[in-house]
């Protein structure tokens, strides 16, 4: 199809706003899906995703629309997720677009992660269509709706389009704006033919299928092609698109979606966000190629410790599905052999493990969650460190830099004092406060990555009662003043309960992990002592107690001193079994302390 009948769009809202119920609609109007084909999140393919009600991989789908002026246009649409840890998935979509329509609820408004897409929009500069969707809830405030998109986001609200997805109303009046509104796309001035890629993913029978937007030339199958990253040459073996499963196609022109297979083995090789081009006359590499870059890392170890190489092939497994997973090996003295994985943040850490216990029935343990921390030594070189075990000596260290990140917060205009609470009590600075209408406020503040980690988005939601969201982007690294907190149990340090903290941390955190520690280690025939240390001193100690065996029960009446004789002979046995004795912590106890962090 020549490029002027060619629309290219994503969607974009924050996470829950109606994105998946518009694109089954869109799908259902334009006759893309039959009626008797339909159902409920078309384009989620994953159990996870349909349980959860989230998207977590982009999906893209041509469809043909035949518009009021008789014409028939590609429409060519990626449904994008909504959750801030799939950020890099929205970006890398929205590349590959001219315009976007942004999803506002007509009952919650404007949220963080709208604001969010929206920026990531613009930075790309798209063309913007906002919909104020679910018009038919009872509480729909549609007034206050298109105040927030001109005052937060200054987009006109006059422009904006009323739909309800799952009422069906104001599909036709969207089809038409993305006809009318969203730009043809225009063919590069590239010197040869150059694509976009923009996604892939792994078929069992296929190999790699790259998922590619033509910006110059045509793609047909039997072309030879260079991966400018990877400098490799490839046959295009098939060509198609999606409706939304795959169908092959005589060609793909310029501004088209779609996806080609090339014999490509391993996903290491296609780099998402590369571009394709003729290897005889190759053309120069497309803007916004960028590494995805882990956030967050995490030991994953299998609780039977025989299930180690069958970890490591699940894991392999799920990253040829999941571009943004990193993995290496790791072992810890308690757990026995395990991997280091790198996720984009929490949600992604937790769907992965989700996905290793259903799709690969795998019973798996994960450590504490931490963060990349650059270390300056004394000689002034620098050392990224994830994982605490890899910390040098404290006299080689310099300085110690830890992430920070520049987190957005919308809340409820009663809950800020507790909001600000909690910011401050997580070591964040509130640059500035903005009051977006009558109920609600945002905060934009400085924080550091790791006490945002593990129950900051929970907080804020019993705060503010579901009404709070967040949103955060990194914003590099501060010096801070990080130590190493080690748990020793009869004077031998844990490794895997060893954790970087900050030092006003500290102390409240080894006094949590001992008295955990306490409940599940099993009582020895000696005393046992549980320590908390920082370097050389202890900060925190509980003491597990001795079995006493009765060493009297056999003295009925006689003399006392018969008595205190075996009590003394028992205490000297105790003192040197204390010597000489060890503490075997049981699995279960490991699993227990690792639940609780």
């Amino acid at each position: 199809m020549d490029a002027a009948h060619i629309r290219n769009f994503s969607i974009i809202a924050h996470i829950d706003h109606g994105k998946t119920t518009l694109s089954d609609r869109l799908l259902h109007r334009t006759g893309t899906v039959a009626t008797r084909d339909m159902e409920d999140q078309l384009l989620d393919a994953m159990d996870l995703e349909r349980e959860r009600g989230i998207t977590i991989k982009a999906h893209p789908v041509t469809m043909l629309y035949r518009a009021k002026n008789g014409e028939t246009y590609e429409l060519n649409l990626i449904d994008t997720p909504g959750h801030v840890d799939f950020a890099y998935e929205v970006s890398r979509s929205l590349s590959a677009c001219e315009g976007a329509l942004l999803i506002v609820d007509a009952a919650q408004g404007v949220e963080a992660q709208t604001v969010a897409n929206v920026h990531l929009a613009m930075k790309q500069g798209l063309h913007i269509i906002p919909v104020i969707n679910k018009i038919d809830l009872p509480h729909a405030n549609i007034p206050q709706a298109r105040q927030q998109l001109e005052d937060i986001l200054a987009i006109p609200g006059d422009e904006a389009i009323l739909a309800s997805a799952k009422e069906g109303i104001g599909i036709e009046d969207i089809l038409e704006a993305i006809v009318a509104r969203i730009p043809a796309p225009k063919p590069t001035d590239a010197p040869s033919f150059q694509a976009l890629i923009f996604d892939s993913y792994f078929d069992t029978y296929k190999g790699v299928v790259i998922l590619v937007r033509v910006t110059k030339g045509e793609l047909r199958a039997g072309m030879q092609v260079k991966l400018l990253h990877s400098g490799r040459t490839v046959e295009v073996k098939e060509v198609g698109s999606f409706n939304p499963k795959p169908y092959t196609r005589d060609r793909l022109e310029v501004g088209e979606t779609g996806y080609i297979t090339a014999n490509i083995k391993s996903p290491r090789e296609v780099k998402v966000g590369d571009t394709i081009t003729d290897p005889r006359n190759p053309s120069a590499e497309l803007p916004g190629f960028q590494e995805i870059h882990p956030m967050v890392f995490s030991g994953i170890y299998p609780i039977n410790t025989a299930d180690y190489e069958q970890l490591k092939v699940s894991v392999a497994k799920l990253q040829l599905n999941d571009s943004a997973l990193t993995y290496q090996t790791e072992s810890s003295v308690a757990l026995g052999f395990g991997l280091r994985c790198g996720f984009l943040g929490l949600l992604h850490m937790e769907i992965v493990q989700e996905r290793l216990r259903r799709e690969f029935d795998m019973d798996i343990i994960a450590t504490y969650p931490s963060v990349v921390y650059r270390v300056l030594m004394t000689d002034r070189t620098e050392k990224e460190v994830d994982n605490p075990a890899f910390l040098p000596d404290v006299t080689y260290i310099e300085t110690i830099f830890e992430p920070i990140v520049k987190a957005f917060v919308i809340c409820p205009g009663d809950n800020i004092g507790d909001i600000m609470a909690l910011i401050s009590e997580k070591r964040g600075e509130i640059r500035h406060t903005e009051t977006l209408d009558a109920r609600r406020v945002m905060l934009t503040c400085k924080i550091p990555l790791n006490e945002i980690l593990i129950d900051f988005h929970d907080r804020i939601k019993s705060i503010t009662r579901g009404y709070g969201s967040m949103d955060y982007e990194p914003e590099g690294h501060e010096a801070s003043d990080m130590v190493k907190l080690d748990m020793m149990v009869n004077g031998e340090v844990m490794e895997a309960f060893s954790a970087l903290v900050h030092r006003t941390k500290a102390e409240a955190r080894g006094r949590t992990l001992a008295a955990k520690l306490k409940e599940v280690i099993p009582r020895q025939q000696f005393q046992v002592a549980i320590q908390a240390a920082i370097g050389g001193k202890i900060i925190a100690r509980e003491t597990v107690s001795a079995l006493r065996k009765d060493v009297t029960a056999k003295c009925y009446g006689g003399d006392i001193s018969r008595k205190r004789k075996l009590l003394e002979k028992q205490k000297e046995g105790k003192k040197r079994m204390k010597s000489v004795g060890s503490v075997e912590i049981p699995q279960e106890a490991f699993v227990e302390v690792l639940k609780t962090n």
